[in-house]
Order: C-alpha cells, then structure tokens, then sequence
C-alpha cells in the first residue's frame, strides 16, 4: 500500500535530561521568569504566577504554580524542576529545538521588551483563543481538548495502517492551545496531570520524517494533538473536511485527499471506523504496512497513554518510534501482520466481557434490594479496583452513556474474536454470552452509546 516504496532510515529518537540534575537551591519568588520541566516535556519558558485562588497547593514538596509562555498551560512545578530564566537561556537554548520551542522564547522576550521600563505587576499576554479557567471548587487540574476539537467519528478499534514515502512538504507550525479542565476529586488532593505520557520517560525528539494522518475521530483527533504537541510535523485530512480546522490551528497542514497525504508524507497513519472505511483510504502503489491497533479509550487517546499493539514491517516500526511514544505509554511489535489484530480483538473480549459482567453484578444488587454504590464502593477496595471498572460504574450510577467506546464496535469485536476462536476451534463460552447481551442492547437502540450501556440489556 502507498505510494513510492522507497525506505525509510531508523531514527530512534533521543532523550534529553533536565541538565544539571538537582539544582543547588534557588531564591524564586512571585513574578520570576523561570524554565520548568513538567514530566518529559522539555525545559519550557515560564513565569510564577498566583494560582486561581480556589486551588490548594499540592501536599509535599514544595513548588510554585507556573504559566508557560507559547501554551495555554499552567502547573504546579516542583521547585527543584525550575531554573532562573537569564542564567539559563544560552544552556536550554542549545538543547531545545523546535519552531514551538522559538515561539515561546520569542514570546518571553517580546513580554519582556514591553516590561522593560514599566513598573506594574507583569503578566503573560494570552491567546485570543483562551478561556478563563473554570469556577469553583477544585482539587486537579487535568489537560482537555477545546471544546471545538471532533470527538465522534471514529471507531476505538480502528484499522490503522501505515505508509512508507520520500517526499518532504514544509509545515508551518502555530502553538498548540489546551484547555484546563477542572476536576474535582474526593479525596481533596491536589494534582496536575500532563495531557499525555509525558510524565513517564522524559522528553523526546520527534522523528524528522512527515507524518500524514487520515481520520480525526474519537482517537484520531487525541493522537495528533500529541503528536503535534511533541513538534512532529503532520498532515491531516477527514472525511468530514471541517474537522481538520482545528489541527490546522495547532500547526497541521491539510491535506485534500488521501492520495495527497500519502505522496507528500514519509509515514501515513490510518485511524477509520471499519475495514471498508480502510479499504476507501488506501492509495495501492507499493510501500511498507505495519499494522497498529491501540488498546485504550477516548480520554486515554487524549492523554497519550494508549498502548499500541504492532506487527508487520520492522523497519517501519522503528521509524514510527517518536510517534508511538507521543500517542502511548508503551508499545509491543508483535510480528508478521495479522498478530496485532488477533492480540487487539482477545483484548477487547476480554474488557467487553467484564464491562457485561460488572453491569449483571450491578443490576443484581439493584433487584435484591443492595445498594449499587455500595456494591462500587467494595469493589473499588478489592483486587478489582480499576479505572476502567470505576469510570464504568459511574456511567451507569449517573445514567450518562456518552461514548468514550462505542457499544457496536465492543460487540463487533466479540464477535470477531468469537470467530477467532471458531477457526482454531477454541471454545469462547464467556465471549459468546457477553456478545448476546450487546446484540439485546443494540436491539434497544445503544449501539452509539458507550459500551457501558449494555447495562440497559439487563433492566428492559
């Protein structure tokens, strides 16, 4: 599949330390231009700025509350994470680059120019696209996309392919704007999470190589704002053209067709709801095909923590590397083509199953008279407890079932793996009475609510 099959060097990406180590102590106060190393982003340019006044402090060491210059993004920094920004600008200068990484310096000495001379308060001017952070009570900050950004076209489970080619096109990249979303936890700590993995393993170069990506759906659109966001160079295109406006914004190019993307890109991602929706993107002329399927959600897509199951092309792989660590937490190659697929779909028999299981467990307890938040609540506290089991309860406890997976594509894929087993001659009981619970859902029209639905199969 794609266009010229010429190969494509492997280029690990590199990981860049926060120089220095443990800083000697700094005397930083309110008002200071600092560099701050949040997770495994790279030193960025900041000011200490008062947090919204509702927001406690974390508990623990001690930090301050950071604005970055170039972003819409705010967090506490630990002290030991910040630096002066005069004594180290030549020092962070040298090791960042990165049209994004000049646009914020270009900004901090832009607001300094306009301070220069004048005796006020100082802050950082914003983006005309920036909303004020939301009121009231607050206990976490956490990375969410605009509210204009699409959400709703495409399939978690997508068929995901990717292209090989030569051609270099130069992009013009703009600063990427995140929101804040804030969330209330009842524990009453105070936290910031990072949109993506970038708290895991440091920062990371973004591959040299243009990136193309075809579908900007429910995982789409998350994948490449972090793959924006980690400097690599993309260009997009949907079939719902205007959901590429966004991305454009955040320093995409567009791309008008995928033949397009595909002749003008080194690397091709496919991420579209079904194998004929695949079929209807893909350019026949030669080149090097890894199979990618992703095991997460929505949110997980938005955070750049999925966990990427691959298999086909080695080389490929490799070259997908920097790409791979902004869109996931980690990634598996698994082989020839077809081992990813195979892996994805016992995945998600697995979860589709358990997601039927926890909904039975619930609308027992409701009918023998127990408490469902209680049944939660214990199994929050047993070997059970999970983020998925507890994000699904609550779905079903508040009766919102926007999707985060949709209901069709969870029993698309039991089937499938039902089938799986069939060719081997597998048993798969479980999967198959799962499966007739969320064909007895779609029967009461769930099929694009989020998987968690199937709790309506049980109470109708």
């Amino acid at each position: 599949m794609g266009g010229a099959g010429a190969t494509c060097c492997s280029r690990r990406p590199v990981r860049r330390r926060w120089l220095g180590g443990k800083m000697a102590a700094v005397s930083l106060r309110l008002g200071d231009l600092v560099w701050g190393k949040l997770g495994r982003y790279p030193p960025w340019p900041g000011k200490i700025v008062n947090p919204p006044k509702d927001l406690k402090k974390p508990r623990g060491k001690k930090c301050f509350f950071v604005k970055f210059f170039g972003t819409e993004d705010h967090a506490w920094i630990k002290v030991e994470q910040l630096k002066p920004y005069h004594a180290h600008k030549e020092e962070m200068i040298k090791i960042n680059k990165g049209k994004r990484f000049q646009q914020a310096v270009d900004a901090v000495e832009e607001f300094l120019r306009r301070a220069k001379g004048k005796d006020q308060d100082l802050t950082i001017p914003e983006s005309s696209t920036v909303k004020g952070m939301m009121a009231g009570p607050m206990a976490a900050f956490k990375w969410q996309p605009t509210a204009s950004e699409p959400v709703k076209d495409a399939d978690p489970h997508f068929h995901h392919f990717l292209l090989s080619q030569t051609e270099k096109p130069a992009v013009c990249y703009q600063a990427i704007t995140k929101k804040l979303k804030i969330c209330e936890e009842e524990t009453g700590s105070t936290s910031i999470q990072a949109a993506d993995s970038t708290a895991v393993n440091g920062s990371i170069t973004p591959t040299d190589k243009k990136i193309g990506f075809l579908g900007l759906g429910l995982m789409g659109s998350g994948i490449v704002s972090n793959l924006l966001k980690m400097g690599h160079t993309v260009t997009v295109w949907n079939r719902t053209a205007e959901k590429c406006d966004l991305f454009i914004q955040e320093g995409a190019r567009l791309g008008r067709t995928p033949a397009e993307v595909v002749s003008t890109c080194d690397i091709t991602f496919a991420c579209v709801s079904d194998p004929k929706a695949a079929k209807d993107v893909i350019v026949s002329r030669g080149g090097r095909f890894l199979e990618a399927p992703v095991s997460g959600n929505q949110q997980l897509s938005n955070d750049g923590m999925l966990v990427i199951l691959a298999a086909g092309d080695r080389g490929l792989y490799e070259d997908c590397s920097s790409c791979f660590q902004a869109m996931g937490k980690t990634s598996f190659f698994l082989g020839e083509v077809g081992n990813a697929a195979k892996m994805m779909l016992i995945v998600n028999m697995v979860q589709g199953s358990f997601m039927a299981t926890i909904a039975e467990g619930l609308t027992l307890a409701q009918v023998t008279g127990q408490s469902q938040q209680t049944l939660l609540d214990i199994l929050n506290q047993g070997q059970l407890a999970s983020i998925f089991l507890d994000q699904k309860c609550q779905n079903i406890l508040q009766g919102n079932f926007k999707p985060d997976f949709y209901l069709k594509y969870i029993q698309k894929d039991l089937r499938l793996a039902i089938a799986l087993g069939d060719a081997v001659n597998h048993p798969t009981p479980m999967a198959a009475a799962a499966n007739e619970v969320y064909k007895r859902a779609k029967a009461l029209d769930q099929s694009d609510n989020d998987m968690s639905a199937v709790y309506r199969a049980y109470i109708h």
